[in-house]
């Protein structure tokens, strides 16, 4: 039965995959003008040539098309009125039509904000939320945050060639890992970031550098809500442990995974707040551009953030399969890769020739 499984899940892949280039080869030949928000002098970009936004579009039509195909492929008619999964496919929803009012008209600050509190809203009381307290104000108020912070995190990675992309699907890949051995395995979630992975690795073909085409707030949006909902499934509720030092794994596990997102907000937050300057707005201060400050390539720079991913990878795989038990100090070993991967690019970022390229 799990080898008829793996089989669905690799047809359903190779669907995704082919569908997904098959949108992004479709809007890039005929929506040229379209999305093309780096035209506004007011936006700050990496890229100083004007590309059409619209790769997020194909994100959410295939994660439309396998909500679809889930039900067909494992007899599942019923979960349509799933209550958790109405409420990903609704906060998705919002994300996917606020990113691409942004990409359309430049949406004020506030409402992206609003909007963003109201899709972690949705998740709450649709089921999905971190389990943390007894307390259920504070475990709203957690997860409000998190997909608050996600969504903005994933925005702001949006910033050079690849970087988002090749990060997701690290993130998805360390999802996927914890789900196949969560005793709560759930088809709808494994079709759904099958289908995701599927397309975005087949919209790299158009984001690698020298890339054809951007994903957009549309895609940025979409990937936030749902890398936030998937994290808050098999990363923060999915340890399986009543210890006390349960809570210290579902860290790990998650800082892990989004280790490049983290250690990037937090870098060009910390910088920005030293100089005075605001974190809110955009910039060419992020970990991304000082690489490329030191000499990087584009592509090079895509490469570093995917290693770094990759190994998170690894890790999590490694924890997820082979520590039944845990404690504090399997923590601290776990996350001291973090702290190291933290403080290398934070140096970089002061670097005396890297702070001169700012002022």
């Amino acid at each position: 039965m799990q080898n008829l499984f793996v089989y669905k899940y690799a047809v359903l892949f190779a669907f995704a995959l082919f569908l997904s280039v098959l949108l992004n080869t479709i809007f890039l030949k005929f929506s040229r003008n379209l999305g093309r928000r780096d035209q506004d002098d007011s936006i700050v970009r990496w890229s100083s040539i004007s590309k059409p936004s619209l790769g997020g579009i194909s994100f959410y039509i295939i994660f439309l098309v396998t909500y679809s195909v889930y039900t067909i492929f494992f007899n599942r008619i019923t979960d349509l009125l799933n209550i958790q999964h109405i409420g990903i496919l609704v906060s998705a929803s919002m994300a996917f039509l606020m990113g691409l009012s942004d990409d359309a008209y430049n949406t004020n600050p506030l409402l992206k904000f609003l909007v963003q509190v109201a899709c972690g809203a949705v998740l709450f009381l649709t089921g999905t939320y971190i389990s943390l307290f007894a307390n259920p104000l504070f475990d709203f108020i957690i997860t409000v945050l998190w997909v608050v912070a996600v969504m903005n995190s994933i925005n702001m990675l949006d910033n050079m060639d690849a970087i988002t992309t090749t990060v997701s699907i690290f993130i998805i890949f360390s999802a996927m890992s914890a789900a196949w051995v969560s005793p709560s395995f759930d088809h709808f979630f494994m079709t759904s970031m099958v289908g995701v992975c599927g397309a975005l690795i087949g919209f790299l073909f158009y984001n690698w550098n020298p890339s054809k085409m951007f994903m957009g707030d549309t895609g940025s949006q979409f990937l936030g809500i749902f890398l936030a909902s998937m994290g808050i499934i098999f990363f923060w509720n999915n340890n399986g442990l009543e210890t006390e030092e349960a809570a210290s794994k579902q860290l790990t596990i998650t800082i892990l995974a989004f280790i490049v997102p983290i250690v990037d907000t937090a870098t060009v937050i910390i910088n920005r707040l030293r100089r005075g300057s605001s974190p809110f707005v955009g910039g060419k201060d992020h970990t991304t551009h000082n690489l490329s400050y030191l000499g990087l390539s584009d592509k090079s720079v895509a490469r570093v953030f995917a290693m770094i991913s990759f190994v998170s990878y690894l890790l999590i795989y490694i924890i997820v399969n082979n520590f039944k038990e845990w404690s504090y100090l399997n923590a601290a070993c776990f996350l001291s890769y973090f702290v190291v991967v933290f403080g290398v690019l934070y140096y970089i970022t002061r670097l005396p020739q890297n702070l001169k390229k700012l002022q």
